[in-house]
């Protein structure tokens, strides 16, 4: 990682600097303001309320009696997939880690909302190593190189312009892309 060998880094060091948005979130049964605490638990209120704001979580949690007091439930699950990675998003920004690493981070999320959630993980993204595992091309398209794997292997790999002109799968996957989003 930007030309260190990690073998001469633990295990440890290596995870306090890698921020980690996954598929399938993993929340506890406690609060929505604790559960994006876990990113930094020495975090003030006004930073998880300002987390909260950038990933779209206040949207949703001051609908809700108790705001961010709010238990989400086992696994979070009194939230929405989408909600939970909302909840997942806050707790990556108030991280703050050098190393992001996205892992179909907006797969529960609808078109609308992906939208607006976007603008909150490029400005996450800005200024650190991201590596972002999608299916939806939209969440990818303005990376510095997408590599684009098939049944394990990598097939090609380039910017999104590059890759619509020259990969087939690539250009197929934008184009189903648009389709569902016409639907």
């Amino acid at each position: 990682i930007d030309d260190q060998d990690i073998g001469n880094f633990s295990l440890n060091s290596l995870r306090k600097n890698i921020g980690l948005v996954t598929q399938e979130t993993i929340l506890f049964n406690d609060s929505i303001e604790n559960n994006i605490r876990y990113g930094n638990l020495d975090a003030s209120l006004t930073e998880i309320e300002n987390a909260a704001d950038e990933a779209g979580v206040s949207d949703f949690a001051n609908l809700l009696p108790k705001k961010l007091q709010t238990i989400v439930g086992e696994s979070g699950i009194k939230l929405s997939g989408g909600q939970r990675q909302r909840v997942a998003i806050a707790r990556a920004i108030l991280k703050n880690a050098p190393i992001l690493l996205l892992d179909e981070a907006t797969s529960s999320l609808d078109n609308i909302t992906e939208q607006k959630i976007q603008f909150s993980i490029k400005k996450l993204m800005k200024n650190r190593t991201s590596l972002i595992i999608a299916h939806r091309l939209s969440t990818i398209e303005d990376a510095d190189l997408i590599y684009v794997l098939n049944k394990g292997k990598i097939i090609d790999f380039g910017k999104h312009e590059e890759l619509l002109k020259k990969c087939k799968l690539y250009s197929q996957l934008q184009l189903q892309q648009d389709l569902n989003q016409e639907t």
